[in-house]
């Protein structure tokens, strides 16, 4: 059976207020103050809203701008979307979780070269992190073949 990842009245009211602000009216959190920015331990990445699958550690690197930054979605264009955004005098593309519409930050193309190229700058308030441990009791366990290849 698989998994549904939804926007439920439930999850919408178990947000703090930033994870509110940054998922539901696009806000921004703070770079070097967020959870997730230096974090280094193994794990994925999911929507703080409907628990969908976003990010892998193994795609994370260190982009200097203070909010964590990933190479690639962790199963392609499957679980984010990308729409454009022109707020702020600005034209980028913005990141969104596909299922849950949950505003996760944006995707520049200055990422690393011998990757994809790509930066998807995602705010820590959009996301709750699984470390690998818990893929299985958490019910991603789909994803633990990522951190078996890396170690290797």
């Amino acid at each position: 059976m698989s998994k549904t990842y939804e926007k439920t009245p439930e999850a919408l009211a178990s947000l703090t207020e930033e994870q509110r602000a940054v998922t539901q009216a696009c806000g921004t959190e703070p770079p070097f103050r967020n959870e997730f920015w230096n974090n280094k331990e193994p794990g994925i990445y999911v929507d703080i809203v409907s628990g969908e699958p976003l990010f892998s550690s193994t795609d994370k690197f260190d982009s200097g701008s203070g909010w964590p930054s990933f190479t690639k979605p962790i199963d392609g264009m499957d679980g984010v979307a990308e729409v454009r955004d022109v707020t702020h005098g600005m034209t980028r593309t913005e990141v969104r979780s596909k299922n849950a519409d949950s505003h996760l930050g944006h995707v520049f193309p200055d990422g690393p070269r011998e990757s994809t190229g790509l930066r998807y700058c995602i705010n820590s308030a959009s996301m709750r992190f699984i470390p690998v441990a818990k893929l299985e009791d958490e019910g991603y366990g789909q994803y633990k073949k990522l951190f078996e290849a890396s170690a290797e």
